[in-house]
């Protein structure tokens, strides 16, 4: 019995030890999960490639930015009461100074502090937003001057 009982204790440690050693570059660390990394600073921590189909990524309060077309339409937003869409004269002085669009973090932020895709994307979208209000805009004025042309040689 006694004799037994100690194979199946060689077998759990030698089963203990080979689970162990199968993922060597991944530890866990005060209920934190590394990969790529001895310090996980997050739940996940992944120092490397990641291979993926999918990304699904909640709001969790952030707000799309459907405030933009809703100031423009409306004169403001209920969505984000505090946005205010640049002139175009503004926008240029701004990338002019800075190098970078008012919003989006800079090149070097970026190094230093990351980049969270929630927020990124999200501020990228409003960009694109913006882009497309001041297209629409240029087009109107492109289609008034067109048609006082016409007119002024008829």
């Amino acid at each position: 019995m006694k004799k037994l009982l100690l194979i199946a204790l060689v077998l759990v440690s030698v089963s203990s030890v080979a689970q162990r050693s199968r993922f060597r570059n991944m530890v866990e660390k005060d209920g934190q999960i590394g990969i790529g990394t001895k310090s996980p600073d997050q739940l996940l921590t992944v120092k490397g490639k990641i291979h993926t189909q999918e990304v699904l990524v909640d709001l969790e309060g952030a707000v799309a930015p459907d405030y933009v077309f809703e100031h423009y339409f409306f004169g403001k937003s209920r969505l984000n009461e505090s946005y205010d869409r640049l002139s175009l004269l503004e926008l240029e002085n701004y990338i002019e100074k800075h190098h970078h669009l008012p919003g989006i973090p800079s090149a070097t932020e970026m190094e230093i502090e990351g980049v969270s895709l929630k927020e990124l994307n999200l501020k990228l979208l409003e960009k694109i937003e913006e882009l497309t209000l001041y297209t629409l805009e240029q087009q109107k004025e492109i289609d008034q001057l067109k048609k006082n042309l016409i007119q002024l040689e008829n």
